[in-house]
């Protein structure tokens, strides 16, 4: 259900709630706010199917300028806060975003965009402005706050995190239905009937807003009608305090956030009331296994787990209970029929691992602009079979199992190893706080084993650290994935969403491999 509805229905109930400022916006503000941006975007002469753009920090605007959007048929484009000018310009040009919503926290970034972005005309900054940008507060309160004539809905245009390339736009095809039709399924849907969420639910969304997930789940509760807690950045206690403080009945998170919950001082750990959750969901990367057991002892068995992208070709979806008797898999399938292939498109057997496709009754996503990635994320024979590059393998029930990125498989000695597996052992070590690993080249072998660890607090680098993790890894994985080289650095490169940002990591070692081979 469109949120307008709910602010005529229940004006007055909030929408949204800063965790950290203790911010409101209720329904009525939410509504009057996304039409007076959408009646501003017809009046600059932005129509259906047009592209507007935000980079912003986790800020309660961030919803208004979401509906304002959908409820102008126009394709939203959420940037990464934390990009370059150079890298956050690339999206607004590529995505052919007109507009540009920023903030005044990110004027530094959108400064430097300006002469990057000379085909977007329209430049909105909120919480004051700098030279090249209109004030957002002047600009739209001049604007009506009632809808537009007509209302169809719009959609985001997301890009790929670029963990393992250059960003990619994902584009769905619009339904042309109005905002309000009730037709009108998508996420909403799902979390009622999978995990019970209704008008009353109170979610707390801990992750950026231009990330996937967190954007679309938490409007999801909108059209339920729900309200949002947002912390304006994770951490560990702090989430822990704000599901007490605001009776939280559902989260998403991704497994970094477990791990970080997990490894809190015993004290912090169980010194908030934590009782008013029905439902936790995580997604976005492999979850340990150990780190997940010890989650569902916690917080017993409301632990649910999604794998699906943000090109939305298939998901599936697994609870505690099932987990329980198939620890490590991710779910069955609920869209889309997943299909296990080799390098050449042959489906594998049941329990071999190779590239997970899902199969739909048509192509559902292209990446903007390029049709070539569209194409290589399709089966070589089936054209409605489309992959996002991960690699996994299904067990004799039909369940999933995700092993890594194909991009970072290690082939050493013509074996295939999987960092997934190796980062899942090294970081339920009590003594590690992150790890990362990967392939890096070697004459003989073809690629060895590089581990980089960040330590917990406390511990010291040497080593004797070293040797402890490596006789650790022997004891829980075959000889052969143990790292050759275990380096340490105090903090590793994790994109906010939790998503390790391997690909800089393992650049940045190759180079040194080149500058030392001269």
């Amino acid at each position: 259900m469109y949120p307008g509805i709910h602010a005529i229905e229940h004006p007055d109930k909030p929408a949204v709630v800063m965790a950290g400022s203790g911010e409101v916006v209720t329904y009525r503000e939410l509504d009057e706010r996304s039409n007076r941006l959408a009646q501003l975007w017809w009046k600059q002469g932005l129509r259906p199917g047009g592209h507007v753009a935000i980079l912003a920090e986790n800020t309660p605007r961030y919803y208004e300028v979401y509906w304002a959007a959908l409820r102008s048929g126009l394709y939203l484009t959420a940037i990464n806060r934390y990009l370059s000018p150079e890298e956050a310009a690339y999206l607004v040009n590529d995505s052919g975003s007109t507009s540009l919503v920023t903030t005044r926290a990110m004027a530094e970034t959108a400064s430097g965009m300006l002469p990057l972005v000379p085909d977007c005309p329209h430049r909105l900054m909120l919480d004051g402005t700098v030279d090249g940008f209109e004030a957002y507060e002047e600009a739209v309160a001049a604007m009506p706050a009632e809808p537009l004539a007509e209302q169809p809905r719009g959609d985001v245009m997301l890009y790929s995190s670029g963990t393992t390339g250059r960003p990619k736009g994902i584009k769905r095809t619009l339904s042309g239905l109005a905002i309000d039709d009730p037709s009108n399924v998508g996420i909403a849907m799902l979390e009622r009937h999978l995990l019970g969420m209704h008008e009353n639910t109170r979610y707390l969304s801990p992750a950026p807003l231009y990330h996937s997930a967190p954007l679309q789940w938490s409007t999801g509760v909108h059209e339920l009608g729900g309200t949002i807690v947002v912390m304006e950045k994770f951490d560990a206690e702090g989430f822990l305090r704000a599901v007490e403080e605001h009776a939280i009945t559902h989260t998403q998170v991704v497994p970094t956030m477990f791990v970080r919950m997990l490894k809190l001082p015993e004290a912090s750990r169980t010194g908030y009331d934590l009782s008013s959750l029905e439902n936790a969901v995580h997604a976005a990367a492999p979850c340990p296994v150990e780190v997940k057991r010890q989650m569902i002892e916690w917080w017993g068995p409301i632990i649910c787990e999604y794998y699906a992208g943000t090109e939305g070709n298939g998901m599936t979806f697994i609870d505690s209970p099932q987990w329980l008797e198939h620890p490590g898999s991710v779910g069955k399938p609920m869209t889309g029929t997943p299909h296990i292939c080799d390098d050449e498109g042959n489906e594998l057997p049941v329990g071999e691992a190779g590239i997970i496709y899902f199969e739909r009754d048509e192509m559902p996503f292209e990446y903007h602009g390029d049709p070539e990635k569209t194409k290589s994320a399709q089966h070589p024979v089936h054209a409605n079979w489309s992959a996002l590059g991960d690699v996994g393998y299904l067990d004799d029930d039909g369940y999933l199992y995700l092993t890594d990125r194909k991009a970072f498989m290690i082939i050493s000695g013509g074996v295939n190893i999987y960092p997934q597996e190796i980062e899942d052992c090294l970081i339920v070590h009590e003594k590690v706080a992150d790890a990362a690993v990967f392939g890096l080249p070697d004459q003989e072998m073809g690629e060895f084993v590089q581990a980089v660890v960040q330590p917990a607090e406390g511990i010291e680098p040497d080593e004797a650290f070293e040797e402890e993790l490596r006789a650790y890894a022997r004891e829980a994985i075959a000889h052969y994935k143990v790292p050759r080289v275990i380096d340490f650095r105090p903090e590793l490169p994790r994109l906010p969403t939790g998503k390790l940002y391997k690909r800089l990591l393992r650049d940045e070692y190759l180079e040194r491999m080149r500058e030392t081979a001269g």
